[in-house]
C-alpha cells in the first residue's frame, strides 16, 4: 500500500484495473451522466478511511475493499460494468475529512461514498453529501444519527447502533450484577457521547450506579488518568467506550493497579487479533464485549466454510493483509453488500437508484456475520444490522453467550 501526494490510497492489487480504466473515466463515466445510465461502463465508488492518526488501525476496513472489488472486476465486474475504487486518508480528522469528500464528488465524480470510517468524520461531511444528494452508504459507525433517514435521506450506517449496545450492556449489568459501582471512560465525540447514552439509556432509575465518568480527547496520548479516577471512585464494573488504542491502553492500566472489575469494551474496540493481542491476551481475560461476525482469531471458526473462502480470497487479492485483522473482514462484509445493492441496480446506477436499492435489503446474508444475523434496509429503517451477542474473552478467544438480541425491539 502506498500514499502519494494528494492523499490517493492505492491498492497493489488494483494497478491494471486502473490503468486499463483510464481512458474510460473520460469518456464512460462522463459519457453515463451526459447520455444515460445504459452508456456508463465504470462505477465510480469512493471511501476515505485513516490511514494514519489516531484510527489507523481501522485501515483494513478503507484497504480491503480495493481487494474485494478486483475480484469483481475479473469475473467480469457487475451488470457488465467494472468498479472504480478511489480511497483517500483522512488521518481521522473531520476538517481533512470535509476536503477529501469535496475532492471524490467534485473531481473524481464519484458515483457513491462507501463505508468511510467513523462518526465525527463522517457527521462533518452528511450534510454536504446530502446537499450534493451522493450517498453517503455503510459509514463504518454505529453512531445512531446515520438512520436518520427523514433529514438525511443520502446517509446511512452500517454497524449495530452504538445506543443498542449501550443499552444491551446495561441489561446484563442490572441481571448480573444489581448492585454495581460504574466507572465509564468515554471518547468525546458523537461515537462515546453515543454509545453513553445507550447505556444510561438501559440503566434507567439505576444511572446513580455510575460513580464516575471520564472523557478523553482523540488526540490525547493517554487514558491512564482517567482510569486512575475510576478504580479510586470505587468501581467495580469498568465501561470502556473507546477506539483500541486507549482500549489496550485501559486493558493494560487495569492489570497494572491490580484491578479487578467486570470490563466491557464495545465491539467497535473488541478484536482479539489487534486491541486484546496487542495488551495481552492474558490480562484481557473475562472482557465482556458483543459481536455480529465471526472473529477470524477464534479457532471455533477455522473449519467454516465462509471464513475459509475469506481466507482464500485474501491469498489470492490481498495478501499482504493480516489473515487475523477483523476489520479486514469488516471491509470484506461490506464490500459483500455493496456488490448487493449495485446488483440489485440493475442498468440504473444513478445516484438516486443506489440509495432506493441500499434501501430495500431483505435477509441479505454475509459470509462472516453471526448465524442468526442477516442485513435487513427499508425506506424507514437506515440500520442495515440491529442485531448482536454478547460475548466474553477465555483468554485465547471469545466466546459467545445468551441469545443473539435483536436490537431493533430494545
Amino acid at each position: 500500500m502506498k500514499k502519494n501526494n494528494q492523499n490517493l490510497i492505492s491498492h497493489p492489487t488494483r494497478r491494471s484495473v486502473l490503468a486499463g480504466a483510464a481512458a474510460a473515466v473520460a469518456t464512460a463515466g462522463v459519457a453515463g451522466r451526459a447520455f444515460g445510465q445504459t452508456e456508463k461502463k465504470e462505477i465510480v465508488i469512493g471511501n476515505i478511511d485513516a490511514y494514519s492518526g489516531p484510527a489507523a488501525v481501522y485501515s483494513a476496513i478503507g484497504r480491503t475493499p480495493g481487494a474485494y472489488f478486483d475480484m469483481i472486476n475479473k469475473q467480469g465486474g457487475i451488470n457488465g460494468r467494472t468498479i472504480k475504487y478511489i480511497t483517500y486518508d483522512d488521518a481521522y480528522s473531520p476538517p481533512k475529512t470535509v476536503e477529501q469528500a469535496r475532492k471524490l464528488v467534485e473531481s473524481d465524480e464519484i458515483d457513491v461514498l462507501f463505508s468511510p470510517l467513523g462518526a465525527p468524520t463522517n457527521a462533518a461531511i452528511m450534510k454536504y453529501m446530502n446537499q450534493k444528494k451522493v450517498p453517503q452508504l455503510f459509514i463504518a459507525s454505529g453512531a445512531t444519527k446515520f438512520g436518520d433517514y427523514k433529514d438525511f435521506p443520502w446517509t446511512m450506517g452500517f454497524m449495530p447502533c452504538y445506543q443498542t449496545e449501550g443499552r444491551i450492556f446495561a441489561q446484563h449489568v442490572l441481571s448480573t450484577q444489581p448492585d454495581a459501582r460504574i466507572g465509564i471512560v468515554y471518547q468525546n465525540d458523537d461515537f462515546g457521547r453515543d454509545v453513553l447514552k445507550g447505556f444510561k439509556d438501559g440503566l434507567g432509575a439505576k444511572a446513580s450506579m455510575i460513580v464516575e465518568e471520564m472523557s478523553y480527547e482523540t488526540a490525547a496520548p493517554t487514558i491512564e488518568s482517567q482510569i486512575v479516577r475510576c478504580k479510586t471512585a470505587g468501581a467495580n464494573v469498568f465501561m470502556s467506550m473507546t477506539t483500541p488504542k486507549f482500549a489496550a491502553q485501559g486493558i493494560k492500566k487495569i492489570a497494572e493497579l491490580g484491578w479487578q472489575p467486570t470490563h466491557y469494551i464495545g465491539n467497535n474496540a473488541s478484536s482479539a487479533g489487534s486491541t486484546l493481542k496487542a495488551a495481552g491476551f492474558e490480562i484481557s481475560k473475562g472482557i465482556i464485549s458483543s459481536a455480529y461476525m465471526k472473529d477470524p482469531v477464534d479457532s471455533s471458526w477455522a473449519d467454516d466454510p465462509a471464513v475459509k473462502k475469506w481466507r482464500e480470497f485474501l491469498t489470492e487479492y490481498d495478501p499482504a493483509a493480516d489473515r487475523n485483522d477483523i476489520y479486514a473482514g469488516i471491509g470484506y462484509m461490506v464490500s459483500q453488500v455493496m456488490v448487493q445493492v449495485l446488483k440489485q441496480c440493475g442498468d440504473d446506477v444513478s445516484h438516486a437508484n443506489i440509495m432506493k436499492q441500499a434501501a430495500n435489503l431483505r435477509d441479505f446474508e454475509c459470509d462472516l456475520l453471526l448465524p442468526g444475523i442477516k442485513v435487513n434496509t427499508s425506506p424507514t429503517d437506515y440500520f442495515p444490522v440491529e442485531q448482536l451477542q454478547l460475548v466474553r474473552f477465555d483468554g485465547e478467544r471469545y466466546e459467545r453467550f445468551g441469545p443473539v438480541i435483536d436490537g431493533g425491539g430494545i
